[in-house]
């Protein structure tokens, strides 16, 4: 006895709805994912006991950030060698040339002292006069 086979039918995926779902979802990831880039270098100041805090606010000022490792940063932006060259060509570009901005120096309280004087030297020789150091107020000592 012989039986017939029915004949197959063809299945066809639909993949339009899935190509939608897929963008749909890309869509959303790049929307909701915030990109960041750390620039910023992680400075522990050193305490002083006397000081004064910073005049005005309000004027534009340079920063010159070094970590405890030398590296620098002007601005918040990470220089990409740590040498006298690269330090100076920096504070040019932030300052346009204009060598009467105050400018303070942040160095990590682990800092090498010859990344502090390379920064001192630097605004030195571009003609800086308003250079300050940052540091933290120390916690008074109990008796």
């Amino acid at each position: 006895m012989k039986f017939r086979r029915k004949p197959r039918e063809t299945v066809d995926i639909n993949l339009a709805s899935l190509i939608d779902v897929v963008f749909i979802l890309l869509l959303f990831f790049v929307v909701t994912t915030t990109f960041t880039r750390e620039t910023q270098l992680r400075v522990d100041l050193p305490e002083a006991v006397s000081g004064s805090p910073a005049e005005d606010q309000q004027v534009k000022h340079l920063d010159v950030a070094i970590s405890a490792e030398g590296a620098f940063s002007v601005n918040n932006q990470l220089l990409p060698k740590n040498d006298l060259a690269s330090l100076m060509e920096a504070l040019q570009k932030e300052s346009n040339g204009d060598t009467s901005l105050p400018l303070s120096i942040s160095a990590d309280g682990k800092t090498q002292h010859q990344s502090v004087v390379t920064a001192m030297d630097a605004a030195g020789k571009l003609g800086f006069s308003h250079l300050r150091m940052t540091t933290v107020e120390a916690a008074p000592t109990a008796p």
